[in-house]
């Protein structure tokens, strides 16, 4: 019994040793601090079609330019991946994150074709020299990732915007697929997701429905063969969607695609480290 209980000991700690070696040193260890370039928080307000949206940077530590990830919220953003953020920085990205006009304090009505109206206008932001200068955003590895319907305002902008170097999708709702729903029940779903926006469950609902075709996926397939993709699904009932994505644009000649699926939820709650660990590990072989 008790050789029992002190090799089972012994393997829990060889195990817990071996997972975190598995994970990227960003995951659980600060980076060397350096004082003349520290690491750095600043509040963005960048401009959109009139108004002026919230952001937040956080910037590594290190002179030069760095890569940048550009982290779309979904709806209605409850869950930001602001640990995502942190460990990104930690491996020595610039992670931006933002609000759409009408959502959590920026200003202006919440309309979802505003959403990919704010993600392009981030970007522009970026890459404007001055800001890129300032934020040390290295403008030529820029990638965009977004979770849920966060994920279907990266799949939509990667498919134009071609000087990304990459998009990640996490749990990547097809808002296209969405408007189809029977319309009560639209309602009811957004009126589950309305908090902290300027908007009410009708007109969402019928902004989605009257969108339905033109939100689709199927619309961004041509523009996403030439992106590398991450893409990262769920037991949330998107797996199937995002699926289709990845055999639709393989079957236009896309090949540079990883799919990931994880065995938890929407929110991906219990694998917050196994999320971080995957989009770094991706992003470091990402040329």
């Amino acid at each position: 019994m008790r050789f029992s209980f002190l090799a089972a000991t012994v393997i829990l700690a060889l195990s817990a040793a071996v997972h975190s070696q598995s994970a990227p040193p960003a995951i659980y260890t600060d980076p060397p601090s350096d004082t003349a370039h520290p690491a750095a928080m600043e509040v963005l307000h960048i401009p959109s079609h009139g108004a002026m949206i919230n952001g937040i940077a956080y910037s590594p530590a290190g002179s030069g330019f760095h890569p940048t990830i550009v982290i779309c919220h979904g709806l209605p953003g409850n869950e930001k991946n602001l640990d995502l953020a942190q460990a990104l920085r930690r491996a020595g990205w610039n992670a931006v994150t933002f609000n759409y006009r009408g959502s959590w304090g920026s200003p202006g009505p919440y309309k979802f074709s505003q959403n990919l109206e704010d993600a392009d206008a981030v970007l522009a932001y970026l890459r404007v020299p001055a800001n890129a200068a300032k934020l040390r955003v290295d403008t030529k590895r820029i990638v965009l990732a977004g979770h849920s319907m966060g994920g279907w305002v990266t799949v939509m902008t990667a498919s134009h915007d071609h000087g990304l170097a990459g998009a990640i999708l996490i749990s990547a709702a097809d808002m296209g697929k969405l408007g189809e729903m029977q319309h009560d029940k639209l309602v009811a779903e957004m009126a589950d997701n309305i908090e902290s926006l300027a908007a009410t469950p009708e007109t969402m609902a019928n902004e989605v429905a009257q969108n339905s075709k033109t939100f689709a996926f199927a619309n961004a397939i041509d523009g996403l063969k030439d992106v590398p993709l991450l893409v990262l699904s769920a037991n949330d009932g998107l797996a199937p969607d995002t699926d289709a994505l990845i055999q639709a644009i393989k079957a236009k000649g896309g090949e540079n695609i990883k799919a990931v699926h994880a065995d938890t939820d929407h929110g991906w709650s219990d694998h917050r480290i196994f999320l971080e660990s995957a989009i770094i590990d991706w992003l470091s072989k990402l040329e």
